[in-house]
């Protein structure tokens, strides 16, 4: 995981981090503006084909702030990532496609390309997910089938 001489993770384990920090923090800039600038989002929103603009609104800043949260914590990010990508594809459908806002059409595909990234690799090793996985396997030991670390008696390993 680490490289033994300089204590630095491979490339890839730094790309998830900045991947999942950058898209965190720009998650979190957007749902905050859903709630502080509530009005010209729902004015924003009423614009769209959608049954009630002022609920869309929280739901989506919730999702948002929530998911920027845990992607920048690097908990639940397989889970984050699914539900932002949800959101995204609603940005890039609802507004982008067809309203033609330049921000859906720009920087939503990139955030919905990090959350497949983020959805198929996971969250890296500098993240909450890694260190749980890493302490519920110490708790539990070696999985049944594992020979390597049974005891061997007469040139057998034991049942």
């Amino acid at each position: 995981m680490f490289n033994a001489l300089t204590r630095t993770p491979p490339p890839a384990e730094r790309w998830a981090a900045l991947t999942r920090w950058a898209a965190g923090i720009i998650f979190l800039i957007f749902g905050v503006g859903k709630f502080s600038n509530h009005a010209a989002e729902l004015a924003s929103f009423r614009h769209y084909p959608l049954p009630a603009p002022d609920t869309f609104v929280y739901l989506v800043g919730v999702i948002e702030l929530a998911g920027g949260l845990l992607l920048i914590m690097g908990l639940l990010t397989r889970l984050a990532a699914l539900a932002l990508a949800a959101d995204m594809i609603g940005a890039i459908v609802i507004s982008g496609l067809a309203r033609w806002e330049l921000i859906s059409l720009t920087l939503a595909p990139l955030l919905l390309v990090a959350m497949i990234s983020l959805m198929r690799f996971g969250a890296g090793s500098w993240s909450l997910d890694r260190r749980l996985a890493l302490k519920a396997a110490s708790r539990h030991g070696p999985p049944p089938g594992d020979i390597r670390r049974r005891p061997i008696q007469g040139g057998r390993p034991c049942p």
